[in-house]
């Protein structure tokens, strides 16, 4: 065989090689974008126990919702929020992007409508006020995700007219008291911190001269940003509750989220944990959502959550 021969047989194979490579390539990520269509309706409650209360009262059984990022025509999801009623929950707290569709505020409320009868409380977030848009997933390798410019605006005064009507709690940048079981739960809530609208507005009061009274400190924001946690484990919250991050939304088996989209660290990104600040530890709840952007529609190792907190009295 000539060298010329010789060196056109071994480009052959070459190309060959990276053809075999290139399918296989594409197979996998066909596959792995398949699993992640079906992981993203695969909804799961996630339960843990907190022992936070005051002697002598509870369990209160909190039911935690966040990102659910509702698109018309997700019926296994409408169904899935409505059967979380057989719960029974004592409080409902939803943490914000509600959210991924202009007309998406009726067919959410009505799915919804099983758990608007119990009581609860809640706050935005951004995809509360305005519409996802395409993005490179890379982008948020390089930071929390911006605000563009130009964005569709959605109907949150009608989303929150609807919560607002059905007994829920608004708690945006506002303090408000609910007694849940014979105990004073002391409510406050922030906007969206992931715009910048967040303002503190402290703890409410009780009524006179029974401040004193057991009572528990409930902070609830959308996004976990370290400000924040900061603020509300300072000023003396005893339970904070928050989502935005989808739990990473893809994330690697054996290690968990790559990002989180806020400054949290990755590992903090779905889950119980505790925050340290100024000399007081909060337990901090972070959900890793419910839904995704209809721009990208997939979970990996990241299932869908809502989660059921059950407190229990101190030791």
């Amino acid at each position: 065989m000539t060298a010329t021969n010789a060196l056109a047989s071994r480009a052959r194979s070459l190309g060959r090689g990276f053809a075999v490579t290139a399918a296989l390539g594409a197979a996998a990520g066909s596959a792995l974008a398949g699993y992640g269509l079906w992981e993203k309706n695969q909804f799961v409650l996630r339960e843990e126990t907190l022992p936070i209360l005051p002697p002598g009262f509870g369990p209160l059984r909190v039911l935690h919702l966040s990102d659910i990022h509702f698109v018309p025509g997700q019926r296994r999801k409408a169904e899935w929020l409505a059967s979380l009623a057989e719960l029974k929950p004592d409080l409902v707290v939803n943490t914000g992007d509600n959210l991924s569709h202009a007309k998406a505020v009726d067919p959410l409320l009505r799915a919804l409508g099983p758990l608007l009868e119990f009581p609860g409380v809640f706050v935005p977030g951004s995809n509360d006020y305005f519409g996802p848009r395409f993005k490179n997933p890379a982008s948020y390798f390089l930071g929390p995700s911006s605000r563009p410019k130009v964005q569709e605006k959605l109907d949150w005064p009608r989303l929150r007219s609807g919560f607002g009507m059905s007994g829920w709690v608004d708690l945006t940048n506002r303090c408000q008291s609910l007694v849940i079981k014979g105990l004073r739960l002391d409510f406050s809530g922030v906007d969206d911190p992931h715009l910048g609208l967040e303002r503190y507005a402290g703890w409410p009061r009780g009524t006179r001269g029974r401040d004193t009274d057991p009572h528990l400190r409930v902070a609830v924001a959308h996004a976990p940003y370290q400000r924040v946690l900061d603020h509300f484990t300072g000023d003396g919250a005893e339970l904070l509750l928050a989502g935005h991050t989808h739990g990473g939304q893809i994330c690697l088996p054996g290690y968990g989220a790559l990002v989180a989209n806020c400054d949290l660290p990755t590992w903090r990104a779905k889950g119980l944990n505790t925050w340290d600040s100024n000399g007081h530890t909060t337990p901090v709840n972070v959900s890793a959502g419910i839904g995704t952007s209809r721009f990208a529609p997939v979970r990996i190792a990241c299932k869908p959550e809502a989660v059921l907190l059950t407190l229990t009295a101190r030791n």
